[in-house]
């Protein structure tokens, strides 16, 4: 077992070994460490990860579980000095006896301590003694200010356990002060917390971080009340005849009223000003109680739907089946994943709606994951007409507006959550269901410490709580898919449409065929379809195109040179609006250069196809429609989506077109017509996903026309059109794809056959950062070998993008067939791995990665 420095600072986020030694006067603290005592926990252990990778959903669903009090915990991580203990038998007898007298063993055992985490380095976690005066109020999941080394001022950390025991011989120091009166988190999401740590190989401390708001953190929209109570010890008749009028008034209505009393509350109804108060409080006749509580009701912009008219109609027999099967899920009250395999158009979200209606006669709520914020307008809109509480949690609120909202949930006052992958961790006191709508989208994946995906936080959360977890999506991932083939999942079919509609007929244009080609990016068979559409009344059209800005890259004719980002070497995109030019990976932005920089040529040329240039030549091509685009760049300001797509749904445009965030779970019955302006975007990255992604796009693309009663078509240009991702997805044939795709997959077991894991290894220095890549190397091969793991390596080798944001890279893959061997092949490489701070080298950790950019 190592000695006080955690490998947990090192095992995590962006990491630099130096930690121990740099920032944060880390130093002192390491000299101090003899009074803070290491949590032998699942950050260090070497024992495998809780068997909780996807493909193994169904060990802990409610047909594979006994009510046994054995029932291994989905939560439990590993606690190597029990299994130690376990591996080594009795010990031999004593020659002396060491344990202490019986009367000192009563006051040790006397002693409550309680285990902290911190965010930064060191993250602990470290034992410390709990005042008698805060033990019956400190629980796990609350904040706590506590002395860490030779810091002057205390740190803020969280604490994960309280408990009475022996301090042996150890000096532990005191918790200075308590941050919240209240525990944040309840003790299945601490649960969570530690389990997430130790999968994710993150501080606990900063997935804490990830798990409670900023604005909640930070108490945003809040502020302190000072209630007054009457101090009824020193209170009789006499007491108070004996006072001035006023203060009589005062202290009369106070006992009448029975509860606490804002000075201003008592000015008001005791007509009366500050004085008499105060010379209450100065004769000790009235408490004081000091509560932070929300300044108001926070208003929020997102109260109305898109426009949306609801239609009732009776369910369909695949909505009945599919929501038999979830209802009775529900009821078993055992953790149960189900796959809603519905073809876009199916009605999922009202199968959802109405398992929803169910769970909360029982007083239940749900969680319902969303991946774009442009689907929370409608999804919030459809479930606000049947419910009457609903919260929603995404990113454009105001802090105070999420704050608001996180205590509702906290409370118990609402009924459904919907969000993005933060609302995995919604505070519901009585979650009776989790469902991921869209579950295959890559936006489920967080990008930051801790790198977690939705999908598997959420399965983790579901099956401790004894929940149902319902995936929903027409183009199922491959590892959902691969856990419905293994019986670890169950599959519920939805084949068809809402009233039979058939599914739209799908079109591939050559674009290496000349006549079909054109000097712009629009075909003309893609052309002449949009001029049909727009012929026929309220027709509407879609057009996809998942590359924003103008031009995709600035370049002389004369000399060559293309305008890059000095800090990532990557082209930079030409914007129209506001004549910049922006890196899309680090927003370095530039004004668009009018000649050469490197020779001064005046003719430079703008290459490539981005979504503004597209706007400009469909514009010119139908200058009578009305056309509005949806991406990041238009929708910025709060409420944008919202407006657009209510546009839309009036029929106030014509033609929408914009990046993928138009391609999902939109539903539109007068769109006739789909554009894929180029279905080769994604199709060749240096990425195992390629074809997956490539096929989900189009299909669900596809999915927004057909679903009114005048039917639908899509248009999907490329050139591939012979590529099978591409020619399932214009069969819509889901199974067809993912048979053929698990079969290139099987070739080098990766996921789902196999589990993934990413280092990536960046410094400022080319030559270091490769030399402290290859030190790793070596000491994950070592690892690999001690422990007698079959775990591929490969790399170092720099990535597609080889520098971002000024710092060089380097990544290693890792590929396992069992996931818990991958995970303890790289705790043991780092666990004694230090970088000199000089090198300036971090790296980060990224299990089951997305994306190998």
């Amino acid at each position: 077992m190592p000695g006080p420095s955690r490998p947990n600072d090192r095992n995590s986020g962006d990491r630099n070994s130096g930690d121990r030694n740099s920032g944060d006067e880390a130093g002192d603290v390491r000299s101090d460490l003899d009074n803070l005592a290491p949590w032998d926990g699942p950050a260090d252990s070497d024992q495998p990860a809780p068997p909780l990778d996807f493909q193994s959903l169904g060990k802990a669903d409610a047909d594979d579980r006994s009510d046994s009090s054995d029932d291994v915990d989905p939560l439990a991580v590993p606690d190597p000095e029990k299994q130690k203990a376990v591996a080594s038998g009795p010990s031999q007898g004593e020659l002396f006896e060491t344990a202490p007298p019986p009367w000192e063993l009563a006051v040790q055992d006397d002693i409550a301590t309680a285990k902290v985490v911190f965010s930064e380095a060191p993250h602990g976690p470290y034992d410390y003694r709990i005042p008698d005066d805060m033990r019956d109020v400190l629980e796990a999941g609350m904040r706590v200010r506590v002395p860490l080394g030779r810091r002057r001022q205390p740190t803020t950390g969280w604490c994960v356990e309280t408990k009475m025991g022996s301090a042996a011989s150890r000096t532990l120091k005191d918790i200075a002060e308590l941050v919240d009166q209240d525990p944040l988190c309840d003790p299945p999401l601490v649960r969570l917390v530690l389990w997430m740590s130790h999968y994710y190989q993150a501080p606990a401390g900063q997935v804490f971080d990830a798990l409670i708001p900023s604005s909640v953190r930070s108490g945003a929209g809040t502020r302190e009340r000072t209630y007054f109570t009457p101090n009824t010890s020193l209170i009789d008749d006499a007491v108070i005849e004996g006072l001035p009028k006023k203060q009589q008034a005062v202290l009369r209505f106070l006992i009448a009223a029975a509860r606490p009393m804002t000075s201003s509350q008592l000015m008001v109804e005791a007509a009366c000003t500050s004085g008499p108060i105060k010379s209450l409080e100065k004769k000790n006749l009235v408490r004081l109680e000091t509560r932070r509580e929300m300044a108001t009701a926070a208003p929020m912009r997102w109260n109305l739907g898109d426009g949306e008219v609801e239609k009732s109609h009776s369910l369909t027999d695949d909505q009945s089946n599919a929501l038999q099967r979830i209802v009775a899920a529900v009821d078993s009250e055992k953790g149960k994943t189900l796959l809603l395999h519905g073809v876009t158009g199916s009605g999922k979200t009202e199968v959802y709606i109405r398992a929803i209606e169910h769970l909360v006669k029982f007083g239940r709520s749900a969680i319902v994951l969303v991946p774009e914020i442009s689907l929370t307008p409608q999804t919030r809109g459809r479930f606000e007409r049947r419910f009457n509480s609903v919260a929603v949690l995404h990113s454009q609120m105001t802090p105070a507006e999420r704050h608001f909202q996180w205590q509702r949930i906290r409370t118990g006052d609402v009924q459904v959550v919907v969000g993005p992958r933060s609302a995995v961790f919604a505070p519901l006191p009585h979650l009776g269901m989790i469902i991921l709508d869209e579950e295959h989208d890559g936006s489920f994946k967080q990008d930051t410490t801790p790198r977690y995906h939705a999908r598997k936080v959420a399965h983790a959360r579901a099956m401790s709580l004894g929940v149902p977890l319902v995936l929903g999506s027409a183009t199922p991932s491959m590892e959902s898919w691969h856990a419905c083939t293994t019986g670890h999942a169950e599959l519920v079919p939805m084949p068809s449409r809402v009233g039979n509609r058939p599914m739209p007929d799908v079109q591939l244009v050559d674009l290496r065929v000349r006549d079909d080609r054109t000097s712009g990016s629009i075909s003309r068979p893609l052309h002449r379809a949009v001029e049909e559409t727009l012929r026929d009344p309220g027709g509407q059209v879609i057009l996809l195109l998942n590359r924003r800005g103008f031009a995709t890259t600035i370049q002389c004719p004369s000399c060559g040179h293309v305008v890059a980002c000095p800090d990532c070497d990557m082209p930079l995109t030409h914007h129209r609006d506001g004549g910049k030019a922006v890196c899309h990976y680090c927003d370095y932005t530039i004004a668009t250069p009018p000649w050469c920089p490197a020779c001064r040529f005046d003719g430079i040329r703008y290459g490539g196809l981005g979504t503004q240039r597209l706007e400009v030549e469909v514009k010119a091509r139908f200058p009578d429609a009305r056309i509005a685009r949806m991406d990041s760049d238009t929708m910025k300001r709060p409420g944008s989506h919202q407006r657009v797509l209510s546009a839309f749904r009036s029929g106030e445009v014509d033609i929408l077109l914009g990046t993928q965030m138009i391609a999902k779970g939109l539903d539109f019955p007068n769109v006739l017509l789909v554009g894929v302006i180029n279905a080769d975007g994604a199709l060749h990255f240096p990425d195992f996903r390629a074809s997956e992604r490539t096929f989900q796009l189009v299909t669900q693309v596809a999915g927004r026309t057909g679903r009114g009663d005048r039917g639908g078509r899509v248009v999907v240009q490329t050139f591939t059109p012979e590529h099978p991702a591409i020619q399932a997805a214009s069969r819509h044939d889901y199974e067809q794809f993912a048979t053929e795709e698990m079969v290139n997959r099987r070739k080098f077991n990766y996921p789902p056959l196999g589990s993934v894991g990413r280092i990536i290894i960046r410094g400022a220095v080319e030559d270091v950062t490769e030399a402290t890549a290859e030190s790793l190397l070596g000491r994950l091969e070592a690892a690999r070998n001690q422990l007698g793991h079959e775990v591929r390596i490969l790399g170092p080798a720099p990535p597609p993008i080889s520098k971002l944001r000024g710092k060089y890279r380097f990544h290693i893959l890792l590929q396992s067939v069992e996931a818990s061997h991958l995970g303890d092949t790289i705790r043991r490489a780092v666990e004694t791995f230090t970088i000199p701070e000089k090198d300036d080298v971090q790296y980060v950790i990224d299990i089951d990665p997305m994306d190998m950019l």
